[in-house]
């Protein structure tokens, strides 16, 4: 999978401009606040229908202007897509192939992205909720039910929550029994996905974070609420806290209250790692997801890097680079081109980035 062209109007700082990308690597150089970040966020968008960074869809507008657009072709193994999105007058619109898709899951999933930026550290320091995001925008890539399912767990979950809110005094348990199951039947299948999902990262972690640091001992932990191996375990445990739920005015347990960690020689590294060594472990966690992406959907994601090489020491950007592989479209930014390598500067197409104009520098290599 490689992304072809993409056309960027009145995107941030962007006014119009089409870009033909490389199939491998491109590197988009500038100073910062220019609008390297907006490239990759435009591609992001295009593939999400949304900003990495939670921006609204008004943010991301270019100033005065009414509308944003952004379309992009992609080769997906012999087939050529063609995405886009468009939002103006509080509306957005999503297309594929020039047809309108109504439902975001039916979208989504079409691109596989795997981004790497600063804020990656919020993965390991900030709370579970953003934990959690992060783990369900990665699953929603890799099985296209996983989002239609989750939407339908947070419906139950909002409408019981209701429920047990506005009927604390007469609470009739039939409706709730009713309610508790069809969560109960959504909860087991994000489970599955969660749990075979961490496992696979379990799987391969360890090595990347060896072959980047030449260190062992980092692993995930998944932290869930509950968890039991019949569903009739679950119904029981869930009607004996009807009680506690109903006093709390919310569904205490669930895969809305999971979390993971990362552990490093048994310690948690949201409390006791350097910031130095809680970025690698992103790092490795995401790497491993490449070869993922390529057994369960069939090709390999696109890899965005917003200036990660300024942010770790020569020897980890060293190792880093060389998971820059030839059969994988990477997209990079940077502000200083010596943090990446001459073999890789040679086969890259090269942009420069000033106040929101792009110029192509060199065209690149394909391999």
């Amino acid at each position: 999978m490689y992304l072809k062209n993409i056309e960027i109007t009145n995107f941030r700082n962007i006014d119009k401009i089409t870009l033909d990308f490389n199939k491998n690597v491109n590197i988009f150089i500038g100073k910062n606040a220019q609008g390297k970040t907006s490239i990759l966020e435009s591609i992001y968008v295009l593939a999400f229908s949304k900003s990495s960074k939670n921006f609204q869809d008004d943010e991301l507008m270019k100033k005065d202007r009414l509308f944003y657009k952004i379309k992009g072709s992609v080769k997906i193994g012999n087939l050529n897509k063609k995405m886009e999105v468009l939002y103006g007058n509080s509306e957005k619109k999503l297309k594929i192939n020039n047809e309108i898709i109504r439902r975001v899951s039916d979208y989504v999933s079409n691109i596989n992205i795997i981004m790497f930026n600063p804020d990656d550290l919020d993965i390991v320091k900030k709370s579970p909720l953003c934990r959690r995001n992060f783990m369900n925008i990665e699953l929603c890539q890799l099985y296209n039910d996983y989002l239609k399912i989750l939407n339908e767990y947070n419906k139950v979950l909002k409408m019981r929550n209701e429920y047990i809110r506005k009927s604390y005094l007469n609470v009739d348990y039939n409706y709730l029994d009713v309610l508790t199951n069809s969560l109960i039947d959504r909860a087991i299948i994000i489970y599955e996905y969660r749990e075979k999902y961490l496992d696979y990262i379990n799987e391969k972690i360890d090595d990347v974070f060896y072959k980047i640091t030449k260190k062992r001992g980092i692993k995930v932990f998944y932290n869930k609420s509950i968890s039991f191996d019949k569903r009739e375990d679950y119904v029981n445990f869930y009607k004996n806290n009807y009680e506690n739920d109903i006093l709390k005015g919310a569904t205490m347990y669930g895969p809305h209250r999971d979390d993971f960690s990362f552990i490093y020689e048994g310690e948690d590294l949201k409390l006791y790692g350097s910031q130095g060594m809680q970025r690698i472990a992103v790092l490795s966690f995401k790497l491993a997801e490449i070869d993922l992406f390529k057994t369960i959907k069939g090709n390999y994601p696109i890899v965005l890097l917003d200036d990660i090489f300024s942010e770790i020491d020569i020897d980890k950007r060293k190792n880093l680079l060389k998971f820059i592989k030839s059969n994988i479209q990477f997209v990079i930014t940077t502000t200083d081109i010596n943090n990446i390598s001459e073999k890789i500067i040679n086969k890259a197409s090269i942009f420069s980035v000033d106040r929101g104009c792009i110029k192509k520098r060199s065209e690149g290599k394909n391999e």
